[in-house]
């Protein structure tokens, strides 16, 4: 009997790793899962519960949701390490936006969207597991060893320089148009005072304090009701009336919040109808007092309105791209400043659902009332600013700079200067 040799025949070919094209159902579920709980915070906090006071913000929806519709689509169809740098990227990005829920959560207790900002949170931690993991199991692990960690390393690279210049400043953004003060402050004030309220042009109903006047004279000292204290104490020992009060979206005042003061100029012109309706301020005899972002408010409302009689504006930088490339940089710090630039003020104004502000050197050059101009050049604010704003503004404006003072620290560098300063600036303008 004879032996025949048996065929072998081969068997299917392996599949191909997941290296370059195409997650699988259970990844791409994932990932569309977590994007859709994202989807929905965005939805509940532009469209379905807004803050109070503001109507639904469209524009401020429909690009993010466009965008992870986008993404849940392409998911599936990219290459592995495209998927864990999406992945990772929206992880980042849903983190920042739960961020406004959880501090809210923690100062009053969760309300409005507060929920799904809170269930945003697990999803974008998930999103950033699962972008680890894919890049680690679709890494490349044939072909020449140098290769393979130099490409590595390039992509790591790439990772940062993404992470510095696009998802920063997004996330930043999204928190600072989100994320306000959520009480009142401790009244440490120590003067006479009482509660009041007033409306502003697009219907919000602002909070605050006021210190009745004894020379005639009303002083608005911005923005909020902690950091002005100190002002306030100094303006009531001179006799003047002064008003602080929560800005839109902080402490008891209705609004979204945005600590760049896109839009804020409305506070102060609602602040100033307010004071010109009281029986205690004669006309003509209204200031204001600007700290910080304030201090640019000012600025752009004196701009704006001759209700203002004199402004003090302190610790004023910049707060847009339009201010951003005049700051004083060296080159490096510029060509890496630049984009990081670009997009948190284009992510601010679809966050804000509102256009850039005017620049701030534009505005001073129409301020025609008496200005001073208080900086701190060596705080890294960009109040080194306020040379090109004295320098438009005129005859009308001064500076005073303080090399030693941190930021809107003028008082606490110089108390004795800084009173005798501004209370005679202040004098002079409202009271002779």
């Amino acid at each position: 009997m004879v032996a025949t040799a048996t065929e072998v025949r081969p068997g299917p070919a392996p599949a191909p790793p997941r290296t370059r094209r195409g997650g699988g159902r259970r990844e791409t579920l994932v990932f569309r899962v977590a994007i859709a709980l994202i989807a929905l915070h965005v939805l509940d906090d532009t469209v379905l519960q807004p803050p109070a006071g503001t109507a639904p913000r469209l524009v401020s929806a429909l690009l993010p949701l466009v965008l992870l519709g986008l993404a849940g689509w392409a998911y599936p169809r990219l290459p592995g390490a495209a998927r864990g740098g999406l992945s990772l990227a929206l992880g980042v990005l849903g983190v920042a936006a739960g961020a406004e829920a959880v501090h809210y959560t923690r100062e009053v207790g969760p309300s409005g969207d507060d929920f799904t900002g809170l269930a945003a949170i697990p999803a974008a931690l998930v999103l950033v597991g699962l972008g680890a993991v894919t890049l680690w199991r679709t890494r490349r692990v044939q072909g020449n060893r140098a290769w393979r960690y130099g490409r590595r390393g390039l992509l790591a690279v790439a990772g940062a320089v993404t992470l510095a210049t696009v998802l920063f400043p997004i996330g930043l953004g999204y928190v600072t148009t989100h994320v306000g003060r959520a009480v009142v402050p401790p009244d440490h004030l120590g003067v006479p005072h009482e509660d009041v309220s007033f409306g502003t042009a697009d219907g919000l109903e602002l909070q605050g304090w006021y210190v009745p006047s004894r020379n005639g004279a009303a002083v608005i000292v911005f923005p909020g009701r902690s950091g002005p204290q100190k002002q306030t104490r100094m303006l009531a020992r001179h006799g003047y009336g002064v008003l602080l009060f929560d800005r839109r979206g902080e402490g008891e005042s209705e609004g979204a919040p945005n600590a760049w003061g896109w839009g804020g100029g409305k506070d102060i012109e609602a602040a100033i109808r307010y004071l010109r309706s009281r029986p205690d301020v004669q006309p003509g005899r209204i200031g204001g007092i600007g700290l910080s972002v304030g201090g640019e408010m000012m600025i752009e409302t004196a701009a704006h309105t001759d209700a203002l009689a004199a402004v003090v504006s302190e610790g004023a930088g910049a707060r847009s791209i339009r201010e951003d490339v005049d700051v004083d940089a060296a080159t490096t710090d510029k060509v890496l400043g630049f984009p990081l630039a670009v997009v948190k003020t284009a992510a601010i104004a679809v966050f804000a659902g509102q256009s850039p502000p005017e620049d701030l050197e534009a505005l001073a050059a129409r301020v025609d009332r008496p200005m001073l101009l208080i900086a701190a050049p060596n705080s890294r604010h960009g109040e080194e600013l306020n040379r090109d704003y004295q320098r438009a503004a005129g005859d009308t404006s001064s500076l005073w700079e303080i090399p030693e003072s941190g930021h809107v620290g003028g008082l606490a560098a110089r108390p004795a200067e800084y009173e005798r300063r501004v209370v005679g600036f202040l004098d002079a303008a409202l009271l002779r």
